[in-house]
């Protein structure tokens, strides 16, 4: 094409001013119609109207279309059903912190089935709908014992058919919620493990405030007694193990148990222990608070504590341990107190003076070789090493389960997460195997060598 011709085109002409022709925003013209086509050919995005011809202005630029742009609706797209709905409520359980064998209606899960944003009070109203915080989700069934504060009941869950135990603290109505439930609480929310009983729910009345656990057989003095004090040299082991692992999750979050006792320490029927009765635990802070002596059961309470000290930490919980694995070894409580001055001389006679020079190791090992026979070197040394007068030399319960002692139990159980039991170590199991025909019903853990 001459430039005579392009003159002569009504396309050009609108690009000239006078004699002046501008051939550059010509140019620049037919770039944004090139560009406008390709657009409307994406089916992605969607355009309005562009007039054949826009009218330029001084610069070279379309003038703004003063046309009214179409709007079109946004695309919806259509999200693929999920025909599974056991992976659904896999889903929601695990999103809402729900237990596992919790089974949700069908009407909840198509309530819940898309994956909305979970909110605190979304969270709250959920779980209200689910069942949770009301006292008809449960039926008490048998009344377990009563104490000054509270009464336990075995339960029924009505969410997940399971038992549970249900621990109803009376309110009284000036006074409110004893503060031993309320750090009960506040703990036991925030730990998760194996080897620490489980909160389940909270039932606020205007009369009670009602913790639901879950639910295991016995507690360790009542499994000692109906194995008439004999446990063999595994169970004590794998027992003592779950203890200590249990505090060592506690004691890394600065916390204390402070009532270590065979009741306070909960089996349910495959031999899992786990550390239950927070009440008189505490949450240490730093520096180091001024705490009350009158903690822990007489008889697993350290001669430091029994003495007014009230400035401890974790070795308060670790003189405990190491009374009740002389308990468990031997049948028999190790320093059965009635007062805190018989308690220290019990203490004094067995363990040597708690002034003057502390006594040798050895002599102590030679002592409670005597009264625990059944106790090897090694055992005798990790017991030794829980009951030492000076609280900063006791050993930890995360060293604890680093001792020798437990080398037969294999590398695999300082590997598990926390929520895993020892049990799902396969060597490690609970089988029928019992001293005399009066327990033939009864179990005894043992390690497969």
């Amino acid at each position: 094409m001459d430039l005579k011709t392009l003159h002569k085109s009504s396309s050009f002409s609108t690009f000239t001013t006078g004699s002046t022709h501008k051939i550059g925003a010509w140019f620049a013209f037919l770039n944004v119609r090139t560009k406008k086509a390709s657009l409307k050919s994406s089916k992605s995005i969607t355009l309005g109207s562009v007039p054949e011809n826009p009218k330029i202005d001084s610069d070279g630029e379309p003038e703004d279309n003063t046309e009214p742009v179409p709007q079109f609706p946004p695309v919806q797209m259509r999200q693929k059903a999920r025909k599974d709905s056991m992976l659904l409520q896999h889903d929601i359980n695990k999103r809402r912190s729900l237990p596992a064998d919790l089974h949700l209606s069908q009407r909840y899960l198509n309530k819940l089935g898309e994956n909305k944003p979970l909110t605190r009070a979304s969270r709250r109203q959920s779980m209200s709908e689910i069942g949770f915080g009301r006292m008809e989700t449960y039926t008490k069934l048998d009344k377990l014992g009563q104490g000054t504060y509270a009464t336990v009941f075995k339960g029924r869950s009505r969410l997940t058919d399971s038992l549970v135990a249900l621990k109803e603290i009376r309110l009284e109505h000036e006074e409110g919620a004893p503060c031993t439930a309320i750090r009960e609480v506040s703990l036991l929310k925030e730990l998760k493990h194996a080897n620490i009983v489980t909160l389940h729910d909270i039932v606020h009345t205007d009369k009670s405030l009602t913790l639901v656990f879950e639910y295991l057989e016995s507690d360790l003095k009542q499994y000692m007694d109906q194995h008439g004090g004999y446990f063999s040299s595994s169970n004590v082991k794998i027992l003592l193990f779950q203890l200590l692992r249990g505090l060592a999750y506690c004691h890394k979050r600065r916390i204390l148990h402070r009532d270590l006792k065979p009741q306070n320490l909960l089996i349910n029927d495959k031999g899992e222990l786990k550390l239950a009765d927070f009440g008189l635990a505490r949450a240490k802070s730093v520096p180091t608070k001024t705490y009350s002596n009158e903690v822990v059961t007489l008889w697993y309470r350290p001669p430091d504590v029994l003495m007014g000290s009230t400035e401890y930490s974790t070795s308060l919980d670790m003189w405990g341990v190491g009374c009740i694995f002389f308990e468990m070894a031997s049948g028999r409580p190790l320093f059965p107190g009635v007062t805190v001055k018989e308690q220290l001389a019990l203490i004094t006679k067995l363990l040597g003076p708690l002034e003057g020079p502390p006594p040798s190791t050895s002599a102590v090992l030679d002592v409670l070789s005597m009264h625990a026979p059944r106790l090897g070197p090694d055992a005798l040394h990790l017991l030794t090493s829980f009951l030492t007068y000076e609280a900063k030399e006791r050993m930890s319960a995360t060293d604890g389960m680093k001792h020798n002692y437990f080398d037969s139990l294999g590398p695999e159980v300082h590997s598990l997460s926390d929520v895993d039991s020892v049990f799902s170590i396969r060597k490690i199991r609970l089988a029928n195997n019992v001293p005399n025909s009066k327990t033939a019903s009864q179990h005894r853990l043992i390690v497969i060598p």
